[in-house]
């Protein structure tokens, strides 16, 4: 069951169904969602993939995926989970743009970082990354994400590959 998160400035808790519209919001936003999985998907898709964090992600126990809510609003989305690209577990998250320039991709990071290596034992967390992506690599690069190797996509593009080692 995932639990909740909080931060200095933001609530990290599972979806709600009256999150859908949100949640699909964000993931239509082409600033958001070009850098996510594939890139943007239909609004039909996006509606699929909310109700499959609730028919799959929580029925089953998959894997963590949260809202990141401040003051109440859904500003973003995180997630951590086994992925094979990594062979281990890689941590994901998406904020608004509204949300961006605060401090706040920062705060959600951490989090699932400690998550990770808290609650969930991990020695190391992932994460995958777009290589013209250079907000998220400087995020990941100030709190401890080290760059292991370059992963070719099939699109022509690049995915550095960021691991963390817990300290100790």
């Amino acid at each position: 069951m995932t639990p909740t998160l909080r931060t200095e400035r933001l609530v990290l808790d599972p979806y709600v169904p009256e999150d859908e519209e949100d949640f699909v919001a964000l993931f239509q936003d082409t600033r958001v969602s070009r850098w996510m999985g594939d890139g943007p998907m239909s609004e039909a898709d996006d509606r699929a993939l909310f109700g499959r964090v609730f028919t799959k992600v929580y029925a089953q126990d998959l894997f963590d995926v949260w809202a990141v809510r401040r003051d109440g609003l859904l500003v973003g989305h995180a997630e951590i989970k086994s992925a094979e690209v990594v062979d281990g577990h890689e941590i994901v998250y998406a904020l608004a743009p509204s949300a961006w320039g605060a401090g706040l991709g920062t705060e959600v990071a951490r989090a699932v970082v400690a998550h990770g290596f808290g609650a969930l034992g991990l020695t190391e967390v992932h994460a995958t990354v777009a290589a013209r992506n250079t907000a998220s690599l400087t995020l990941l690069g100030r709190i401890g994400f080290e760059h292991v190797r370059d992963i070719d996509e099939a699109d022509g593009g690049i995915t550095r590959l960021l691991t963390r080692r817990r300290a100790g």
